[in-house]
């Protein structure tokens, strides 16, 4: 009994033969202005981050701008949804890759201990750096996995309004001036009607004091 193998379709030998292409196919409708969609586009946030990953993948060969679009599209409308395994994964991996560098420059530091202070210096500070990351990029995760909880106090809410006072303020003082008997039912001084010191030196008779004056 022989078999043959089923001949290739066209359209998949087609898709072979693709070569990628740093081509972005931009659809701009007819009441659109091409100015304005051309903006949209450069800005959008999927489109710069493929061609970011684009120039930092180099060592994958040439990949497509439009796959690299597609592609990213998908995984942001996945987080959008509320799955956040990958960037659990992302972040995970990406601190075993800090952890790897902060060995690594560890590692140069100590071989040039004693004989090039300043390359040990340097690999040294670059260590720590890739370590700090490490720390931060772990603590990321643990928020991702374990949420904060956050206790909100009550507020009582008026209808009416409402009067905040921010601290506590001191009582008003009232003062009472109160009328002088001397000045009678008005305000108003009486009028002084003894000689000034300069005009006499005699002493005045002076009347007896009533009963109401005495001390």
């Amino acid at each position: 009994m022989t078999t043959t193998k089923k001949p290739a379709s066209t359209k998949a030998k087609a898709s072979s033969d693709k070569k990628p292409s740093n081509k972005l196919q931009v659809v701009v409708q007819p009441d659109e202005d091409p100015l304005a969609r051309l903006a949209q586009t450069v800005t959008s946030p999927t489109i710069r981050a493929a061609v970011t990953v684009q120039a930092f993948s180099m060592a994958f060969g040439d990949t497509d701008l439009q796959a690299l679009v597609n592609e990213l599209g998908k995984q942001c409308k996945t987080a959008r949804g509320g799955d956040l395994a990958r960037a659990e994964s992302l972040l995970f991996s990406q601190a075993h890759t800090l952890d790897g560098m902060f060995n690594e420059l560890a590692r140069r530091a100590a071989l040039n201990m004693g004989e090039h202070l300043s390359a040990t210096d340097t690999y040294l500070r670059l260590a720590l750096k890739a370590q700090s990351q490490c720390r931060a990029t772990l603590e990321t995760l643990a928020v991702i996995k374990n949420p904060p909880v956050v206790f909100a106090k009550q507020a009582n809410i008026n209808n009416g309004n409402q009067q905040i006072n921010n601290g506590t303020a001191s009582p008003a003082r009232e003062t009472v001036i109160e009328q002088s008997k001397q000045s009678g039912d008005s305000n108003e001084l009486l009028t002084d009607t003894r000689a000034s010191q300069a005009a006499s030196r005699v002493n005045q008779t002076l009347e007896t004091v009533g009963e109401i004056h005495r001390a």
